[in-house]
């Protein structure tokens, strides 16, 4: 029966589901799970350009990924991070989570913040290992430098600390071309936030002593599904038109600015049944979080794997703390700042 399954109630500036709108200082909004899935796959809707810059700088990064590629550059670089994942196993990774979370667990001693003793460095930690950076540890270090000011319009001082750590995380990098190298790197960046979000939204609503009444034999990757679902770290994302386009019964000229809000499609309730209820397992339509279509998330497996090897940690050996939890002011991203938890 799904009313014995508790209610997530949407966090603050969510907006309800409904038709695309518009606002002159903001562009177009999207809510509407069909709309969004609609949006990710119509080449009508392109990310929104970038400048380069020197080699070796956060321009140059930024103009380099396949994050923020040109149509015609996309395929390429993203057959890189693609290359890139396909050899990593991701029970490979969720074991190297585990066991680096295991191994702070050891010496934080009883109270210990899981944003920054877990959810930030474990993932990164993790992942540049296994894609042969030189210094896993330096690189999450400095992946984590790079992804305050990944996206554009951060301040010059932002700017120019990334700066720095990118050149440092070109000498950390397997040897290679410079954008198989670069992509590497946004590989890393994209994972910084987002995992780190999802790990502290999942800390916040699975441990106790406020935990969500969910059955104690629900897996830690269906849990991870509707955190994902129903908080996710990753809000919303930007698009602008390239050619004039209908969409959920609108007309959007071209050059419109779109934000796709993953948040409000979540709970669409013509896509999920009870949209509000934290429902592990549950059928229906498809997570839109990692995005979908030519653009979707490559790798989302191995997003999971490194939370699920975190969360299955914490789940067994901690408790949170009843503190207020937090979040940094990020338009699109949603993580906390901190979350204290309790060693059992």
């Amino acid at each position: 029966m799904t009313d014995n399954w508790p209610v997530i109630a949407p966090a603050p500036g969510t907006p309800a589901c409904g038709p695309p709108s518009f606002e002159p200082q903001r562009g177009w909004t999207v809510t509407r799970h069909a709309d969004l899935r609609a949006a990710l796959t119509d080449p009508a809707f392109q990310v929104p350009a970038v400048g380069t810059g020197q080699p070796g700088t956060l321009a140059w990064l930024r103009a380099t990924v396949s994050r923020f590629s040109p149509p015609e550059r996309h395929g390429e670089r993203r057959a890189v991070v693609v290359a890139a994942l396909a050899p990593l196993n991701p029970d490979d990774l969720r074991h190297d989570a585990a066991r680096l979370t295991m191994d702070v667990l050891d010496r934080v001693g009883d109270r210990f913040d899981v944003m920054r003793e877990l959810a930030r460095p474990v993932p990164l930690r993790a992942l540049a290992d296994r894609l042969g950076f030189a210094d896993p540890a330096a690189a999450g270090t400095a992946v984590a430098v790079v992804a305050a000011a990944y996206h554009p319009g951060v301040d010059l001082a932002l700017t120019a600390r990334a700066d720095r750590a990118v050149a440092a995380l070109l000498a950390l990098a397997p040897q290679g071309p410079p954008a198989v190298r670069a992509n590497l790197i946004g590989l890393l960046v994209q994972a910084s936030d987002a995992t780190a979000g999802l790990i502290g939204a999942a800390a916040h609503h699975l441990l106790p002593p406020a935990a969500l009444p969910v059955p104690t034999t629900a897996g830690t990757a269906d849990l991870l599904a509707e955190v994902l679902r129903l908080d996710p770290p990753v809000r919303a994302t930007r698009r602008v038109t390239v050619d004039g386009v209908r969409l959920g019964g609108q007309d959007l000229p071209a050059g419109s600015r779109v934000l796709l809000r993953f948040d409000a499609a979540n709970r669409d309730a013509q896509a999920f049944t009870e949209p509000a209820r934290f429902q592990p397992g549950r059928p229906g339509a498809g997570l839109l979080t990692f995005g979908t279509g030519e653009r979707g998330c490559p790798g989302d497996r191995h997003a999971l794997a490194l939370a699920t090897g975190v969360l299955d940690v914490l789940r067994e050996r901690c408790r949170r703390s009843p503190t207020p939890l937090r979040h940094a002011p990020h338009p699109t991203l949603r993580v906390p700042t901190n979350l204290e938890v309790i060693v059992r």
